[in-house]
């Protein structure tokens, strides 16, 4: 089953919305919006089914947060601030009609998005992303200049397909890595492998080799294709961008001083979040540390000689 970034975003707003207190109020478009922009003199008023929760502050329509300048709860029609649209460095686009309109959302979506990237990169440090690339063996070449953009961490493992019907690949004993090879010799950022191993000439020969997790760029994108890292590694990416994500619940009402507030926080004190992400960077590391020990048995260290 394929799983995008949307579905992870979907996820990790879920899962989070069980550790609020508040669910997300919401309306719809009645109107599309076609526009990008909205100056003083031609501002954005959104057509919305309900103005009943609408106030100023910001509102977020797909992964675009807007800031709501005034509102009308006659025509049900908000107008958005000249810099209201992409408001907090998210991008302005054009949105359907019948889309969902978020009301000061706890977890803009922009932002789970941005914590799931940063999980994924943070991750790398433990997990590697397992890839392979090939190359046609030539008798007269010893050193290859494999680097194509790969950013190879480590040399997993090497093998050559035989010749004959029995497609065997064979693994190659003799080789030596060098992860920062002279750039004179070869090119900026040149990654070499030395075969010594004898080789059929005209063989194909097959590379396994570690490299950085790849954050997300799209929505559509698949984890496992885009990221490198097994599907079982979904959960962990979920529990660090949760984990993430709630660590800035309590800074959000550090602020408040009214009365009202005050009122409202003594049902959810300062620091009461901290617990929950306390149990979650628990979980987080507890899944890091089982999917660690799943990867080196699953690739352990293979002897090799260099020379």
């Amino acid at each position: 089953m394929t799983t995008t970034l949307t579905d992870i975003i979907n996820e990790v707003q879920l899962n989070l919305s069980g550790y609020t207190f508040n669910q997300d109020r919401a309306t719809y478009l009645r109107t599309a919006v076609t526009g990008t922009t909205s100056s003083s003199a031609s501002p954005t008023v959104l057509d919305l089914g309900s103005t009943d929760n609408v106030g100023k502050g910001v509102i977020e329509i797909e992964e675009e947060l807007m800031w709501v300048d005034s509102f009308d709860r006659i025509s049900n029609t908000a107008t958005i601030s000249p810099f209201g649209r992409g408001y907090l460095g998210t991008t302005a686009a054009t949105h359907a009609v019948d889309l969902k309109v978020t009301i000061s959302p706890t977890f803009p979506r922009y932002v789970v998005k941005k914590a799931i990237n940063d999980a994924i990169n943070a991750t790398g440090s433990t997990i590697f992303a397992v890839k392979s690339t090939t190359f046609t063996f030539n008798p007269a070449v010893t050193t290859y200049n494999i680097y194509n953009g790969y950013k190879i961490q480590n040399v997993l493992s090497i093998m050559w397909q035989s010749v004959g019907p029995s497609q065997e690949w064979i693994p190659v004993r003799r080789w030596s890595w060098d992860s920062a090879a002279n750039t004179t010799a070869f090119s900026a950022n040149a990654q070499t492998i030395s075969i010594g191993d004898a080789i059929t000439p005209g063989r194909t020969v097959k590379i396994i080799y570690a490299t950085d997790p790849n954050a997300f760029t799209t929505n559509s994108q698949d984890f496992s294709e885009q990221t490198g890292l097994p599907d079982s590694c979904k959960d962990v990416i979920v529990l660090g961008a949760s984990y993430r994500l709630l660590t800035y619940l309590d800074p959000a009402r550090a602020a408040q001083v009214s009365p009202q507030a005050d009122e409202t926080d003594a049902k959810r004190p300062y620091g009461s979040s901290q617990t929950a992400t306390k149990q979650l960077y628990a979980l987080y590391t507890q899944r890091l540390n089982e999917e660690t020990q799943r990867q080196q048995q699953q690739y352990p260290i293979r002897v090799h000689y260099s020379r």
